[in-house]
């Protein structure tokens, strides 16, 4: 939890909030490949990458 308060801290202090967008998409991308990784929905979103 440190770790992401140091990085809101980072980001409000050095104006990089645009940062914010890109990690959530980032991580929600992971986490739909992380999910539909053994399941049949798989390679229909390889294909969309």
């Amino acid at each position: 939890m440190s770790l992401i308060k140091e990085f809101i801290q980072f980001a409000k202090t050095r104006k990089k909030i645009w940062l914010f967008p890109i990690i959530l998409l980032a991580l929600i991308l992971g986490g739909l490949v992380i999910l539909t990784e053994g399941s049949a929905i798989a390679p229909f979103i390889y294909t969309v990458f």
